[in-house]
């Protein structure tokens, strides 16, 4: 029977949640040998579709995934394919399924080793899946290595030997897979750099876990998909003015003003009602220069931001914009941050994180008060901002560190990079997975602060503006294209914020 592929669904199962899809299937009264079975029919048809022709080397592992390459190669056989099996460690020491399925392979069972890559035209990876916990050593790491310096079409089981599951770090050693077959759900280290780029393409079978196992499992973790925010998006009524679809403040610099410019134009555009831009006097002339349609207000100081602030249809404000961290600029930023906590909702970016690096307790303490917080780091902040929180590698991974952060602070935080990651006190985490490399670029996260602002302005709550935010800037980015630069992002919004509001 062909394998049921299932399209990439937006929950992601760490690995102990896997194995308890696994066992409450088992539990259910469908077989682990079952299971298997067609899993491994999941990987003989990838080879099969993909080098219909050719030897085939299977590398097995001591665990479940050998379990599914000794199916695999079984299969692949039976369909008159030149099959070479190697396994890594004693035949006599396997167990449970996996030793079932050895005892149905009539083939040799070759002693694991680099120089069996020789002869082979298509390698199926099933020594380790998503559960190793350690770094690959002796002669597993020897010819995964050898492995990856081949030419050789690889499909992996699960993920590539070598990559950690939830963090998609590598442990020791890692083969570049053209396609990886992973089973019933997605894992986060699929999604997280290096992991996700070491997959290749990346197929979802279907092996017979009910959709009513992952109600009872209750994931918290997914990708930053539309379904998961689109239905609270704002969307104005004919009745509507103004001030019903909010007002946002953004706080200006004395110096780089391009990036508080930015971050306004951006936050217009994805809606609020107003925009305001709380401007040095010196430099004010400047912002006036922009946009007609955002309003510069005259801020000497930091009782007049208080005042605008405090302005009782001002509904959200972004800090940290060009606003500087050094001289005097520092504690004027610094204020005005602390200021904006006394509001319903606010957005910390760039230098509102900076300059609590070596105060974070006093963040943190004022954010305990603020009901919609989203503090936006790149990774260099993060770790300035957060230096308890142990940066990834091993088993920890960029979900973890943004899950401690979050919590800590008692805001949302969203931890950027090629795969974004978002996460809430309360431990719901997403992975965003649609950026473009031309976002790396001056002033593009000026704009997704600017975005995110702009959603909070009209009522969306933080960690579904960050979601949708973070997710409408990969998508004007991606809709641009070569050539990009800040100033291009936001004109993209209304055709693909529209195209969104209405599917």
């Amino acid at each position: 029977m062909p394998t049921r592929w299932i399209d990439n669904s937006p929950e992601l199962l760490r690995v102990s949640e896997m194995y308890q899809a696994d066992a409450a299937t088992i539990a259910g009264g469908v077989s682990g040998l079952e299971l298997m079975e067609v899993a491994g029919a999941a990987i003989a048809e990838a080879v099969q579709t993909g080098w219909p022709q050719g030897e085939v080397l299977v590398l097995c592992g001591p665990g479940n995934n050998g379990g599914d390459g000794f199916v695999a190669a079984r299969l692949l056989a039976a369909a008159g394919r030149r099959v070479r099996l190697a396994l890594l460690g004693p035949l006599d020491k396997l167990a449970g399924d996996a030793a079932s399925n050895a005892a149905c392979w009539t083939g040799d069972v070759l002693p694991l080793a680099p120089t069996l890559l020789d002869g082979a035209e298509v390698v199926v990876d099933a020594l380790f899946g998503a559960g190793l916990g350690r770094p690959l050593e002796g002669v597993a790491q020897e010819t995964i290595e050898a492995l990856a310096q081949s030419d050789l079409p690889i499909v992996a089981v699960d993920v590539p030997s070598g990559v950690h599951g939830d963090t998609g770090q590598v442990l020791g050693a890692a083969a570049q897979a053209d396609v990886t077959v992973t089973f019933f759900r997605r894992k986060p280290g699929h999604l997280l750099y290096p992991g996700r780029g070491l997959c290749g393409a990346l197929r979802l079978a279907d092996i017979g876990i009910r959709d009513t196992v992952l109600k009872s499992i209750s994931p918290q973790l997914s990708e930053n998909l539309p379904g998961l925010w689109r239905d609270a998006l704002p969307r104005p009524q004919l009745q509507s003015h103004k001030y019903d679809r909010g007002h946002a403040v953004v706080a200006g610099g004395a110096v780089l003003t391009g990036a508080a410019r930015l971050a306004s134009y951006a936050a217009l555009r994805m809606g609020a009602g107003l925009v305001s831009i709380a401007a040095p006097p010196a430099a004010a002339n400047i912002y006036r220069a922009g946009p007609p349609a955002i309003m510069v207000r005259d801020i000497a100081d930091g009782d007049a931001f208080s005042a605008l602030l405090a302005e009782p249809r001002v509904t959200a404000a972004l800090i940290g914009p060009g606003n500087g961290i050094d001289g005097g600029a520092k504690g004027e930023t610094a204020n005005r941050v602390l200021r904006a906590l006394a509001m319903q909702a606010c957005v910390l970016d760039a230098d509102a994180l900076t300059v609590f690096a070596d105060q974070p307790e006093t963040l943190f303490t004022a954010l305990a008060d603020v009901p919609a917080s989203v503090l936006t780091p790149h990774e260099g902040e993060f770790s300035r901002l957060f230096p308890a929180v142990p940066r990834a590698g091993g088993g920890n991974g960029k979900i973890e560190m943004a899950i401690a952060a979050a919590a800590q602070a008692g805001a949302v935080v969203l931890l950027k990079g090629a795969d974004t990651v978002i996460a809430a006190p309360d431990g719901q985490a997403v992975i965003n997975t649609n950026a473009t490399p031309y976002l790396a670029t001056a002033g593009s996260g000026d704009v997704l602060a600017g975005f995110i602002v702009g959603l909070m302005a009209q009522g969306l709550p933080a960690f579904e503006a960050a979601c949708a935010g973070a997710w409408f800037h990969g998508a004007c980015g991606s809709a641009f294209g070569p050539g990009l630069i800040a100033e291009d992002l936001a004109d993209q919004l209304p055709r693909i914020l529209g195209d969104i509001i209405n599917s």
